[in-house]
């Protein structure tokens, strides 16, 4: 998988928001809102391709998490990136 290009993460306050800066990208109707932790994957998304298991090993090596949680936590994570069209 990789990132869609075009999108960028943008701290706004607490939290992070990813913003389309293409017109083709721009929806008004949703804001993509990412907590720390999601804001966290989404920049070793950026990296490159990317898959579930890489992405399990980063957040593992970042926060005190199981393997287990960080796993369910990265493949919910993906789903909603599919979901909202940020990735492909």
């Amino acid at each position: 998988m990789k990132t869609i290009a075009g999108f960028k993460l943008r701290k706004l306050g607490n939290e992070y928001i990813l913003v389309g800066e293409s017109m083709e990208l721009i929806n008004f109707n949703k804001m993509i809102t990412l907590n720390e932790t999601a804001a966290f994957l989404w920049q070793q998304a950026e990296q490159g391709e990317f898959d579930a298991d890489k992405l399990c090993k980063a957040l593992c090596a970042e926060y005190e998490v199981s393997p287990q949680q960080a796993l369910a936590d990265v493949e919910a994570t993906i789903a909603s990136w599919k979901e909202a069209g940020v990735i492909e």
